[in-house]
C-alpha cells in the first residue's frame, strides 16, 4: 500500500508514544500524535497492509475495538502522513 519515505530533507524525532517531523527543506515542522506515529511504525514494518489491516493493526496497538471511526482516523492520520512526505505510495 505504502512504503516509509527515505526521508532525504526530513529529519524525525521520537520521545515514547509522540514524534516531530522537520523538512529542512520547507522548513515546517509537523507533530505527529500516539495514533499517528504508531500508523507510521505499523507502515514502516508492514507496507503491503491495506487500510483494513492497518485500522486493525492500530487497534491491537491500542487494545482497543476496530471500529469504522477508528477506520476513518486511520485513513485520515494515513493521508496526513503522506502529505508531509513520511509515506510515499507503493
Amino acid at each position: 500500500m505504502a512504503h516509509v519515505s527515505s526521508l532525504p530533507s526530513r529529519l524525525l524525532k521520537i520521545w515514547g508514544d509522540e514524534a516531530v517531523v522537520y523538512d529542512a527543506a520547507s522548513g515546517d515542522t509537523h507533530y505527529l500524535k500516539p495514533l499517528t506515529l504508531a500508523l507510521y511504525q505499523i507502515c514502516r514494518d508492514h507496507p503491503e497492509y491495506t487500510s483494513t489491516e492497518l485500522a486493525s493493526a492500530l487497534a491491537a496497538h491500542f487494545d482497543m475495538t476496530a471500529t469504522p471511526q477508528l477506520r476513518e482516523l486511520t485513513e485520515d492520520a494515513f493521508h496526513s502522513l503522506h502529505k508531509i512526505g513520511l509515506l510515499e505510495s507503493a
